[in-house]
Order: structure tokens, then sequence, then C-alpha cells
């Protein structure tokens, strides 16, 4: 016996027409009387006697209406103390360090929905490097973090993300390097590159030439891509960069170009082990692994 079909039948034996009560029910009548006769033959019995215009409740009706307004009683009671526990618990604050990535839409569509439905909580976001932010999440100072591949977290729990970050090359419009539809390996001998300092970046892009990191022409490294626009455009080298970094930025003045064979990376949201986290911080954890775990 369904919640459903119950309130069906309460309407009905309030207001003693099934006409009314569909209305009330926002369903059709002769939806709402096949509703009414499913109920009939489970219980195997008739629970209105159907004169004219208006329905009477039979002895067995009398009942049912009885204990049916008990038990959608109960049910709106437990529901309402549900919502008020979750409406008292999730009233917090939370602080989450992100790197520049693409994925960082992904964070911004799940603290929408988190936002949306408790509209008490309140977040803090810290845009900066993967090295800065690791160092707050181990002094507590952020409860999370999105931060992109390789990354040693051998103290975290993470969960990987499934939007990929493809890396390439941004180079000056002027640059011959602005011509070609892809950057190989072979491209980039003698290059002038400004790289990530991150030591796991520099060892990637290292295999993935198949030389070694010193044998390359760095004339800088930057944490963050924000300053680097600019030598890139005033051509003091090509930055070795993901795609997502130079979303929304002005193509007209610097291009990127993506490696082949194809380099990519996927982002991932990490958290210190063992850290009891508050309840909202938990409900965010649980929603990115509700929407990505597999």
């Amino acid at each position: 016996m369904e919640l459903r079909v119950l309130r069906y039948f309460w309407t009905v034996a309030q207001e003693k027409n099934i006409s009314r009560a569909a209305k009330i029910l926002h369903i059709t009548q002769p939806t709402l009387s096949r509703q009414i006769k499913g109920l009939e033959d489970e219980l195997g019995t008739i629970l209105f006697n159907r004169e004219s215009q208006e329905l009477t409740l039979t002895e067995d009706g009398l009942f049912l209406q009885e204990r049916a307004g008990e038990i959608l009683l109960l049910s709106e009671q437990t529901q309402r103390s549900f919502q008020e526990k979750k409406d008292q618990l999730l009233n917090g604050h939370f602080s989450i360090g992100c790197v520049e990535a693409d994925n960082s839409d992904t964070l911004a569509m799940m603290l929408e929905e988190l936002v949306s439905d408790y509209p008490q909580v309140s977040f803090n976001i810290v845009s900066t490097t993967s090295e800065e932010i690791v160092t707050k999440l181990d002094k507590g100072l952020l409860d999370l973090a999105l931060l992109l591949e390789p990354v040693q977290m051998k103290e975290y729990e993470t969960l990987v993300l499934p939007r990929e970050e493809r890396w390439g090359l941004l180079v000056s419009p002027d640059s011959f390097l602005a011509q070609k539809k892809r950057i190989e390996p072979q491209d980039l001998k003698g290059i002038p590159l400004l790289s990530s300092s991150r030591n796991e970046i520099q060892t990637m892009i290292a295999e993935w030439m198949g030389v070694s990191w010193e044998s390359l022409n760095i004339v800088g490294t930057y944490n963050l891509i924000f300053n680097v626009f600019s030598l890139v455009e005033n051509r003091v080298g090509s930055a070795l960069t993901i795609e997502g970094a130079t979303t929304n930025r002005d193509v007209s003045r610097t291009a990127f170009i993506p490696l082949y064979p194809e380099l990519k990376t996927r982002g991932m949201l990490v958290w210190k082990k063992n850290r009891i986290h508050t309840p909202v911080t938990k409900e965010l954890i649980k929603r990115f692994r509700y929407a990505f775990e597999a």
C-alpha cells in the first residue's frame, strides 16, 4: 500500500467527490478512479458507497480513513523532522582551494546546487598554486581542494573527476609555431619555453618529449598562468599549459596549440584523511561522489 494511494483515498474521503478530489490532486478523474478501484481490490473490500454525485464511506472505508490519517500524519512529521535536522546541520562555512583549470566549471556547478539547496551555507574559494593549496590543506586552512594530476597525495583522500585537461603550447600569434595545428616533441627543441615550476609537471613534460628536463630551453617558470600571457605576447617564450587555464582569454593576442601525441591530465577533488569534517563539507564530498564516482 503506497503513501501516494493513501493520500488519494484520503482526499476523496474528504471531498466526497472524485472530480473535486482529482482537481486538488492535479490528476485526471479516470486516473483517480482507477487508483481507488485498485486500492479496493488490494484490500478486498468496498471503501465507498457510490450514490448519485456524492461518495460516502463504508464501514471499512471509515476504518481506513482513520488509519490513513495516522499514517499520513506520521509520514509528514517524519519528513519534517529530517528536513529540520538537515537545515540545522547544513548551516556552515567551508573553504576550498582551486587551481587554474577547466574543472573550475565543475566546482561552480556543484556549489550552485549546494547553495541552492542550503541557502545558509557559505564558502570561500582560494585560487593559488598547487603547492600553496596543499600547504593550506595540511594546516587545516582549507577543507577541500581541486587539483590537477599528477600529485603525490598519500595523506589525502582523492576523487578523480571525469573531465580531462588537454596540454598544449601557448604562443604569440606572430610566432611561426602559431601556424601549426599541433605541437610535436621535436617542435619544442631549442624553443624558449615557459613552464610550471612544479617538479611533477616538469617530469611529465620531459617524459612526453623523451628527453631530460635539463636539455630543454626553459627561460622561465611560473606558478600561475595569469602573469605569463604578457610574456607570451611579447615573445619572451612560449608557455606549456593546459587549455582550461586559457579559457576566456583574448584569443587574438595568444594562440593555444595542443600537444601531439595528446597529453591529458584530470582534475581531482582532494581532502585530508582522518580529519573530522563539518556536515556541510561531508555533504559536498557526498555530492561529488554521487556525481562522479564509478
